[in-house]
């Protein structure tokens, strides 16, 4: 999370580290729900003013600067568009109208958004915080830790962009108030981070302009700690109507961290087909082959042709994931083997899959823990893993990205220990400090005090 604050009068430097100037504003275009940062005002040497496209050559941003990606004697210098306004210049420590809550407030600061490469525009902090960071960041840290010792709170006040629109009609032909629609406009992943960014209110107000594919879309690329939240806070209707078009494996991981209620509730409102299917996934425990499986698969009998598998697979809604193979299964449904996609178009329609299947295929029970799982699809190379039970039935698959999923779990989850152990030991590094500081400091006492 970055605000303009931090990020003004911090060095500029060019792709040989060479600094070239120091950040002076950032530029932004208006037609946006959320605006990407279209261009970066600096001052050269001199204080000579330059702007810049930010997608052309900016290579990495943060608090304590910007790196460029071409050397200095490589840049093209640009001009302000007419579709675009500098966010110091045209917004910071304006008055603007809270559309939303219909109230005229002061802009202290700009609260950004880091997503991918981007970096956008979430919305004005108009609270004290943001006078305190514009001060100096220090001193919001401390008053914010001061106001918690006496069991105080002092939150940020953000209005989203979406919501203000500015007092000064000098800008009158700037449109700033722009609708919730552009945001189908967004990758989903990109409105999962604007979403986790904004708080409660302000996400559910976001959300309910979204239509039902693109609010699954959203809810699915959201860290697993917003998910749960997030459903709990919805209308439970909306909820399980949601949750039942997921894939089932994603669902199932989401109901996992409801409460009890929250979770019998939406699955008694879901259709009886996919609350169903989430409860049988329910039923494995996390952290297993069982427990990140998915159910969607495509199944054949090996006694069934290509031509009637490809019909098969012609049919599927167009929601269906990807199909990496297809299962192959014997007349009693016992696993048998996969047929690939490939193998399918370079075959006789006539011809059985039984026939041309591959059986010497690598599988895993339920109960196999996710890291094994993990391994195994890597050391394969396997786009999707077969998970069977103890009769040979097949229960699920495990996909690529499901592994994928559960090393970023494990990687996320070693880092937050090593943090904690690092917090632990400064702990006792300044405690032993502070006794031996004290015994020194009794020593000196009593040795003036003779």
């Amino acid at each position: 999370m970055l605000y303009l604050s931090q990020m003004m009068g911090k060095p500029v430097v060019d792709a040989t580290g060479e600094k070239i100037g120091t950040i002076s504003d950032l530029a932004i275009s208006t037609g946006e729900v959320f605006p990407r940062i279209t261009s970066l005002a600096f001052q050269g040497p001199g204080k000579v003013p330059f702007m810049i496209s930010w997608r052309k050559y900016v290579e990495e941003f943060a608090e304590d600067g910007i790196r460029l990606s071409v050397p200095a004697h490589d840049i093209r210098f640009s001009y302000l568009q007419p579709e675009e306004i500098l966010l110091a210049r045209d917004l910071l420590n304006r008055q603007i109208v809270d559309t939303q809550g219909m109230k005229v407030v002061r802009v202290n600061d700009l609260k950004l958004s880091i997503s991918g490469t981007q970096l956008r525009l979430l919305g004005a902090e108009v609270g004290a915080r943001g006078i305190l960071r514009g001060l100096a960041p220090w001193l919001e840290r401390a008053v914010v830790a001061v106001a918690k010792v006496f069991g105080r709170r002092i939150d940020e006040q953000i209005i989203a962009w979406n919501y203000m629109d500015l007092l000064d009609r000098d800008l009158s032909e700037v449109q700033l108030s722009v609708t919730h629609k552009r945001l189908d406009e967004l990758h989903p992943a990109d409105v999962a981070d604007i979403l986790e960014q904004l708080d409660p209110q302000q996400r559910a107000n976001v959300f309910q302009h979204l239509d039902d594919a693109q609010a699954t879309e959203a809810i699915s690329e959201m860290e697993d700690e917003y998910q749960a939240d997030f459903i709990e806070d919805m209308d439970d209707a909306r909820a399980a109507g949601l949750l039942g078009s997921m894939d089932p494996d994603d669902a199932a991981d989401i109901v996992r961290d409801l409460s009890y209620e929250k979770a019998e509730t939406l699955l008694r409102l879901m259709g009886v087909e996919d609350a169903t299917e989430i409860r049988r996934l329910l039923g494995y425990k996390d952290g297993t082959a069982g427990g990140m499986m998915t159910t969607q698969f495509v199944s054949v009998h090996a006694t069934d042709t290509v031509g009637e598998v490809i019909e098969v697979l012609r049919e599927l809604p167009e929601d269906h994931p990807t199909v990496h193979y297809v299962y192959v299964l014997d007349e009693y449904d016992e696993f048998e083997g996969v047929l690939s996609l490939r193998t399918l178009v370079l075959t006789d329609d006539a011809k059985p899959v039984g026939d041309v299947m591959y059986e010497d295929v690598i599988s895993v029970p339920p109960d196999e823990t996710e890291e094994d799982v993990a391994a195994d699809i890597f050391k394969y190379e396997l786009p999707a893993m077969p998970v069977v039970d103890e009769h040979n039935m097949l229960l699920g698959i495990v996909t690529v990205d499901d592994a994928w999923d559960a090393i970023e779990e494990d990687v996320s989850g070693d880092k937050t220990k090593a943090t904690a152990l690092k917090v632990v030991g400064i702990v006792l590094a300044s405690l032993l400090f502070l006794g031996l500081y004290t015994l020194v400091l009794l020593q000196v006492i009593g040795y003036t005090g003779r």
